[in-house]
């Protein structure tokens, strides 16, 4: 392909106007690039919307009206800015704009149109329309990937047209944990990499991965000065990192905003024999299970690297989470899950108790879940299942919240070890429910954080400068330390 879109006027002196052509970096890597699946971008104001609307006009300009590219956004409104753009690249080409459908026709007779994808149906409803390139723009937003993967089954060559599907984002949204791990974006890379996926019988998928940041987009940093320092005005210390930086650890509206890898992840160590073991589990078939082995420190336990764990803090220290892919359960009955479950412990491992959700006790006209789990040797009691606490109930995001800030900054209530992958990689992330704030968003892959919050619902913690001391009545005596007083009979 050509490196710039131009009209031409025909005289005795031939005059070419340019109308578009790409920055050099990543707006230039995005044109050469042949692979059939790209991510563009990583930070805001890197230039992605310029860089697809002028790769899509040079391949106009080459493949004719076998060209056939759409633009994804989760809602049509939010397209208004790139069809803008595309108004100031595509209409000096002469080409033309139906309003109505929101379809460019190309001077050469191919079509660029702005479209919906929210569901997987709506991928669907693009079967057959020999769709060339497909874009799916902020797909952030996307809790799961599996609406935009579907693209792939839309995408067909016309007599020689390369397909390719790119995907553009900044950090932060309901996705950005299966961005952040399905693209390698932590740490963000400093230039352009392709990752090499198989994916059955031999078949090899290779991945560009395009990182752009506003320091590679020399056009807006010259048109407006300002910019950068809006950014810096935005009150989010998170937001700034990753629009600037492309940090994908980032987490903007976290709703377990206290999670801190360097406070809360530490290294394997060996847990003592007489600290209490227990377990916690989510059910799940179509979607995953997950299972989380917990140990409580009977004692301050000093950590290699020079932290300190409180008596009382809850170590994850294994994990099962029984996916194939992100939220994509392995449809393990119970008793196989049950036999996974022993499988991952230790000859002697003391488990003192197991808790899991409530529904699992249902029987439902036949053995119940925990009833089939207990003829594998793991006895289940019911959680207490409360998410949100109500006229001052204890809640179980709170306890979970609570524990993640623990006593100070050195001292977190709730660790994990490094090996448990799957913790670190969806709890961090996940958002509030937009119509339930106080409530997690149900519709992220939320396993995880379901069955930690049976866990710390099992062995409530209160910090202790939040205990108010129960005032003494006639026939009671008081016991205990003085700076943690209680009361009984």
């Amino acid at each position: 392909m050509s490196g710039h879109v131009h009209t031409q006027t025909l005289a005795h002196q031939p005059r070419i106007n340019v109308v578009w052509r790409p920055q050099a970096g990543p707006q230039k890597a995005l044109v050469d690039c042949p692979f059939r699946e790209v991510f563009f971008g990583g930070a805001r104001g890197g230039g992605k919307t310029d860089g697809v609307l002028g790769k899509w006009a040079l391949k106009a300009q080459r493949y004719g009206d076998k060209f056939n590219a759409v633009m994804f956004r989760r809602t049509t409104v939010s397209s208004e800015d790139a069809i803008e753009r595309s108004r100031q690249i595509y209409r000096p080409l002469g080409a033309e704009f139906n309003g109505t459908k929101n379809v460019w026709r190309m001077p050469g007779g191919g079509r660029v149109t702005f479209a919906y994808l929210d569901k997987v149906t709506d991928a669907d409803e693009y079967q057959g329309r020999n769709v060339t390139d497909a874009w799916v723009e902020e797909a952030g937003q996307f809790p799961m990937p599996d609406p935009i993967l579907r693209l792939f089954g839309v995408l067909r060559s016309a007599q020689g047209v390369p397909t390719q599907l790119i995907v553009t984002a900044n950090p932060g949204g309901a996705g950005q944990h299966w961005m952040r791990d399905r693209y390698e974006l932590h740490p963000f890379p400093r230039k352009p990499k392709v990752l090499r996926r198989e994916v059955g019988d031999g078949l090899i998928h290779d991945v560009a991965v395009i990182p752009s940041r506003i320091t590679d987009n020399k056009i807006l940093l010259d048109n407006d000065p300002s910019y950068v320092t809006n950014l810096h005005m935005v009150g989010s210390k998170e937001l700034v990192r990753a629009w600037l930086d492309g940090d994908w650890s980032a987490v903007e509206g976290a709703f377990f905003d206290g999670w801190a890898e360097k406070r809360h992840v530490v290294q394997p160590f060996s847990v003592p024999k007489h600290w209490m073991r227990f377990r916690s589990v989510d059910w799940g078939f179509a979607r995953p299970s997950s299972i989380g082995w917990w140990a409580i420190a009977s004692d301050d336990h000093a950590l290699g690297d020079g932290r300190v764990l409180p008596r009382g803090a809850m170590i994850r220290y294994r994990e099962l989470y029984t996916a194939t892919k992100p939220d994509v359960g392995m449809r393990l009955d119970v008793e196989q899950l049950g036999a996974l479950i022993k499988s991952k412990e230790q000859p002697g491992e003391d488990i003192a108790y197991t808790v899991g959700d409530p529904a699992m006790a249902a029987e439902n006209g036949g053995p119940s879940m925990t009833m089939r789990l207990a003829k594998v040797g793991i006895s289940c009691r019911p959680a207490d299942n409360t998410r949100v606490g109500k006229n001052g109930a204890m809640g179980g995001w709170d306890q979970l919240r609570s524990r993640l800030r623990g006593e100070d900054d050195a001292r977190p209530m709730l660790v994990v070890f490094a090996t448990c992958k799957d913790f670190i990689r969806t709890l961090p992330v996940l958002q509030h429910d937009p119509d339930r704030p106080e409530d997690l968003d149900t519709k992220a892959e939320d396993h995880i954080a379901d069955e930690t919050r049976y866990a710390c619902m099992s062995r409530p913690w209160i910090k202790k400068e939040n205990i108010v001391p129960m005032k003494p009545k006639d026939g009671y005596k008081k016991v205990g330390a003085a700076d943690q007083q209680s009361w009984r009979v």
